[in-house]
């Protein structure tokens, strides 16, 4: 039998459903960009019943075999090798419009606590807290000897003296601590759709990369955005209005710190220079203690107040010359158009 009749045959004997299955996958692969891949392990169907009926206007939910998604993929011009290794055991497919980040978030969010089982491996550390267990003396102070927990008995029961780790990351959960768990109502695991990757228009985003914390990300961003205020502020980058307000700020501090230093006056610093030469004479009396009065120098300076009306002062005399100026440009320009009028 020659090998276009063995593909002929293959075709044949492909189950109508499978056909269908694949045809509609792939139709889905081309429609939507991105596509989440989920693990299903664990999952209680009445939890993702949930999960479907509440975002199913912007999410398309499907499960299938590997072998029929990896087909489908491949139809539809998608890598499929970029998938494959995310596609292991139970799998859902997630087709989606939205952005793949914030479904990554959405999904995480609707995850709900269960109680330990005997078996499962801890993924984050478990801690019994402090405080009374309401569980009375018996069999179970063994239990609580066996996971070295510190306890007394307080008014006829069990009382944890302090915050006690009871298991780490990695660690299996053995049939007393989960007894205990329960007995205390402590659900240290959490069961919901967990996202491995997203395949988001070419590209692969494994699950380490798609759940973002959102608080630090937005302080990197508020980090990052002062950094650059601050430099367009140092270079006076004219197309960044807020850059310009801070070097006029920054400009006339240092313009008053360089009169202060110099003692030069004008009316707009004269108030500040002042003040600054009689904090300078204040501080300078007071490390002189003693030896100011042997100086003869007993009444501390006010220079400051007298600041004000000095500068108050220079700026009348500037504008009263500014005035007189204007007036004299009137008078030429007056002259100016006389001797035109006339001919002189």
């Amino acid at each position: 039998m020659s090998m276009e009749a063995l593909h002929a045959k293959k075709e044949r004997e492909i189950p109508e459903w499978k056909k269908k299955v694949v045809a509609e996958l792939e139709e889905y692969f081309k429609t939507y960009p991105v596509v989440g891949i989920a693990d299903l392990t664990g999952m209680p169907t009445k939890q993702l019943q949930l999960i479907r009926k509440k975002f199913r206007k912007h999410i398309v939910f499907k499960v299938a075999k590997k072998n029929l998604i990896l087909l489908a993929a491949e139809r539809a011009g998608v890598d499929k090798e970029k998938i494959e290794k995310y596609i292991t055991g139970s799998t859902m497919l997630l087709f989606t419009k939205m952005n793949p980040f914030k479904m990554a978030q959405l999904i995480e969010k609707e995850k709900v606590p269960v109680p330990a089982k005997p078996g499962q491996v801890a993924d984050k550390e478990i801690v019994i807290p402090e405080g009374d267990t309401g569980i009375t003396p018996g069999p179970m102070l063994s239990v609580f000897g066996k996971l070295r927990i510190p306890y007394e008995i307080r008014k006829g029961t069990v009382y944890v003296k302090k915050d006690t780790v009871v298991a780490k990351p990695g660690d299996t959960i053995s049939t007393d601590l989960a007894g205990l768990l329960q007995q205390l109502g402590i659900m240290p695991f959490e069961v919901g759709l967990k996202l491995v990757a997203v395949y988001d228009s070419g590209v692969i985003i494994p699950r380490e990369d798609l759940l973002v914390d959102l608080e630090e990300f937005k302080n990197d961003v508020i980090a990052a955005a002062r950094e650059a205020l601050g430099l367009a502020a140092e270079i006076v980058y004219l197309p960044v209005p807020e850059a310009i307000e801070t070097a006029l700020v920054t400009a006339e501090q240092a313009i008053r710190a360089i009169a202060g230093e110099t003692g030069f006056l004008t009316s707009d610093v004269a108030e500040y220079v002042i003040g600054k030469a009689a904090s300078e004479a204040l501080a300078l009396i007071a490390a002189l203690g003693d030896k100011a009065k042997e100086l003869g120098i007993e009444e501390v300076p006010v220079a400051a107040p007298a600041a004000a009306p000095a500068a108050e002062a220079a700026a009348e005399e500037e504008k009263k010359e500014e005035e007189e100026e204007k007036e004299e440009e009137k008078e030429v320009d007056l002259s100016e158009g006389l001797g035109g009028l006339f001919g002189f």
